[in-house]
Parts: structure tokens; C-alpha cells; sequence
């Protein structure tokens, strides 16, 4: 068994051992939009590797600029550096497989999670709907990088191909305590992939003696660092200039942590005071989501929606479609970009707070797939992507708010269509379809 009685051990697993947000202080932590600023941090951090590099991708192309990432990944492994990739078996199912056997030939050890063998293993296997959803890289545990995107060129689509617009999305880069879980999460699902468990199949088992669940919720205790009202008064007022960023990393999987995205973003959005900004590509939340959003537009607060003008998916865009009007009408302003394909997962909040990561607001991502993102609390760089946001947002145009009961003939059927379609694919995957969604 990998873990024995040392506290430390007990503290960096602390944060799985919650299902809210565990935030910590003293972090730097780096904007970056698309990957023509994210692949050259990346290759940067790559290139200074002393020790190991873990990485989780949903998908890989090897065209256009990611190619500078996988020769980094090369120069690594051929350094000495213990280099780790996990790729998921959907998404990089049509990579060319000369892209595996070049990283495996210079020494990168590459696994695919759950690979799939045909249409046949979908039906067979429910488990394997589930994909692993994520955009993680953690090095020497001194270095992470969460956000949403994959490693794909910003003007290319595998479906569409070539663009003259880069794809809008968004990642951070972090240093700090919160690299650990990073390099955590990236290791599980590598295990999981490589040998059939991860170390959580073991944290279970290390847990059920008293003493040691004692020291980690000892551990769990020193890694929330809680504070007082005072301190938290001081901390927002200096939250400007040099105090320390504190964020949380957030993961949905199938075992504890269900619902911690969905949990952080609906409180978020409970706790809003003037401004909600959320962008996202493909928007189905729950009744409970959508709820939240409502509430905080009727109180008076600025809620504007980010998402797509150029779906790359028909259906997607029709599933986001259907709920314009319900939201429009009770004060909730939606905007859909246009000039290029959206592929980012943002919310920005009061310009306090912000959450970055893989997850959209659908069932998939909110109930099925692995996801990942990192929440920050910090005045300065929330501002810095609200700046950001909102030159997405003027690229971009509102969509004109529906008279009550002038809504299109066609939208309850594709409605009921759209939910018999979700929940299908969730039973598919052994998920139900929970109460609050038969609702919407």
C-alpha cells in the first residue's frame, strides 16, 4: 500500500478527501488565452523538468503549433525525465498512431484511457461513455496548467479544419501547493488506465482505520488555512497588489467529488452581488443550475451568457437554443460569438472570483465525464479575465429577447426531443437521470 502514517502524506490527499473547494494561499498563477500563449508556457516548463511531467489530454493533433509541445515532451523523456501522458480513447481515437509510437520510441510513457473497440464495447460497456474529459499538466510539482484546452492548433477543428480566426478559450497556469492535486489527478487516472487503479482505490482502504482518518481530517483542517471575518475583510481589501492568490483545484469524477464543479459554480452565482459572466460552448444545465441564474438576475445583478454563434455541433447548439427564452425573460442577457469557433469554460464573478477548467454546463460535463478546473479568489487576476471576457463579449452579438408565449412553433418538440436525447445518453453511460433534471 503507497501511503504510510507521515502527516504530509495525509495533507496533500486532503483535498480529495472533501467535496467542497479546498482553498489555498500562496499561489502565482498566469492567464492564458488560447494556446498560442498556453503551448509556449508549456514547452517553457517542460524544457526546465528536473524530475517528472504528467500530463491529461482529452484530445491530440500534432498539427500546427501542439507539435512544439510533444517535442518538448521528447527532449524530456530523452534527458532522463520520468514523462507521463494519459490521452483518452475518444478523443484521440483518429490520431495518427505514428504520433504514439514517436513519443513511446523517445522514452515517454503513454497510456489511453479506456479505449474503445468499436460501437459494440459502447453498449457493452457503460462505463466507457465516460470519458476523461480533461486538459491537466503537472511538473516537478512546481508547475500546473488547468483550463480547456486541448492539444489542438487554435485555427484548426478537427471537423472544420482550417480557420483565420483562432478558437476562444482559456487556461492558467499555476505555482503554488495546489500543483499537488494537479499531479495527483493526472497520476490516478494514468494508474487507472495502466494497470486498472489509481491511488484513491487505496486511499479508500487507508482511511477505514480511525487513527489514520483522524490525521486527515487533521490535515484537511490545516489545508482549508480558514479564516476569520477580520481576516477575510483584510485579505479582500488587499486582494489589489502582493497578497497571496488563493485558489482551489475542482475535479467531477464518479466516486466523491460528483458534484463539486456544479456545487462552486451554483454558490458562486448565489453569493453574486453585480456581475455574472459565464462562457461556455455547449449549455444544458439542470433545473437547479438555471435556477440560480434566474434568481441572481431577478435580484438585480448583471448575468450575461457567453456561447456559441458558430456551432460546431448542430444538436449542442439547439440544446442551448431551447432555454434562451425561459432565461431572457426573467432579466438573464445571452450573447453568441462570432468570430470563431467558442470552445472556453469561464465564469467570472463580482470580479473576485473566477473558474477556469474543462467542464460545460451540460449533462455530460456535469454528470458523466471527468472534468477539472481551477478556481481562483483573487481580485487582480479575476479582473484581468473579466477584461478579457468582455472583449468577447463585443466580439459578439445579443440575441434579441422573445416577446411571452412568441416562441417559435418548433420549440417544445425539439425541447422534449433534446431531453429524451440527454437522458438516454446518461443511461447509456449507467447514470440516472436525476430528479431535478426531469424537471427542466
Amino acid at each position: 500500500m503507497p501511503f504510510d502514517d507521515d502527516p504530509q502524506q495525509a495533507l496533500s490527499l486532503a483535498w480529495y478527501a472533501q467535496r467542497t473547494p479546498v482553498y489555498t494561499g500562496g499561489h502565482a498563477v498566469e492567464l492564458l488565452k488560447g494556446g498560442q500563449t498556453l503551448f509556449p508556457a508549456m514547452v517553457k516548463a517542460i524544457d526546465a523538468a528536473r524530475h517528472e511531467v504528467w500530463m491529461a489530454m482529452y484530445l491530440v493533433s500534432p498539427v500546427g503549433q501542439p507539435a512544439l509541445v510533444l517535442k518538448a515532451l521528447r527532449r524530456a523523456a530523452q534527458r532522463g525525465v520520468q514523462v507521463r501522458l494519459v490521452i483518452d480513447g475518444v478523443g484521440c481515437a483518429d490520431t495518427d498512431p505514428e504520433t504514439w509510437r514517436d513519443l513511446s520510441a523517445d522514452g515517454v510513457q503513454l497510456v489511453m484511457y479506456r479505449p474503445v473497440r468499436g460501437w459494440w464495447s459502447l453498449l457493452t460497456e457503460p462505463r466507457d461513455w465516460r470519458r476523461m474529459h480533461l486538459k491537466l499538466c503537472a511538473i516537478d510539482d512546481r508547475v500546473g496548467f488547468v483550463g480547456g484546452i486541448n492539444l489542438i492548433d487554435d485555427l484548426h477543428d478537427l471537423v472544420h479544419g482550417w480557420s483565420q480566426q483562432p478558437r476562444l478559450d482559456y487556461a492558467l497556469g499555476v505555482q503554488g501547493p495546489v500543483v499537488l492535486p494537479i499531479q495527483h489527478t493526472i497520476r490516478a487516472f494514468w494508474m487507472r488506465a495502466q494497470f486498472g487503479h489509481d491511488w484513491r482505490d487505496d486511499l479508500l482502504s487507508w482511511v477505514r482505520q480511525p487513527q489514520r482518518l483522524r490525521r486527515l481530517q487533521a490535515a484537511w483542517q490545516q489545508a482549508r488555512l480558514k479564516l476569520s471575518p477580520a481576516e477575510q475583510q483584510s485579505l479582500a481589501h488587499h486582494a489589489h497588489s502582493r497578497a497571496p492568490v488563493r485558489v482551489a483545484f475542482v475535479m467531477r469524477d464518479n466516486l466523491r467529488q460528483r458534484n463539486t464543479i456544479e456545487r462552486a459554480a451554483r454558490q458562486a452565482i448565489e453569493q453574486a452581488r453585480s456581475t455574472v459572466d459565464l462562457v461556455c460552448p455547449y449549455f444544458y444545465p439542470g433545473r437547479v443550475l438555471r435556477k440560480a441564474l434566474v434568481r441572481a438576475a431577478q435580484r438585480g445583478v448583471r448575468v450575461r451568457l457567453l456561447l456559441q454563434g458558430k456551432p460546431d455541433y448542430v444538436m449542442a447548439a439547439l440544446a442551448a437554443r431551447v432555454l434562451y427564452a425561459e432565461l431572457q425573460q426573467h432579466g438573464v442577457r445571452v450573447f453568441e460569438y462570432q468570430a470563431a469557433l467558442l470552445h472556453a469554460k469561464v465564469i467570472c464573478v463580482d470580479g473576485e472570483w473566477c473558474s477556469v477548467g474543462s467542464s460545460n454546463f451540460d449533462p455530460l460535463s456535469l454528470q458523466m465525464n471527468l472534468e477539472a478546473n481551477l478556481l481562483v479568489k483573487d481580485r487582480a487576476l479575476t479582473q484581468r479575465l473579466s477584461a478579457l471576457v468582455q472583449t468577447d463579449f463585443a466580439a459578439s452579438q445579443e440575441v434579441p429577447v422573445q416577446a411571452r408565449g412568441a416562441a417559435p412553433w418548433w420549440i417544445r418538440p425539439v425541447r422534449a426531443l433534446i431531453s429524451w436525447t440527454a437522458r438516454t445518453y446518461l443511461r447509456l453511460g449507467g447514470v440516472r437521470w436525476r430528479q431535478r433534471q426531469r424537471k427542466a
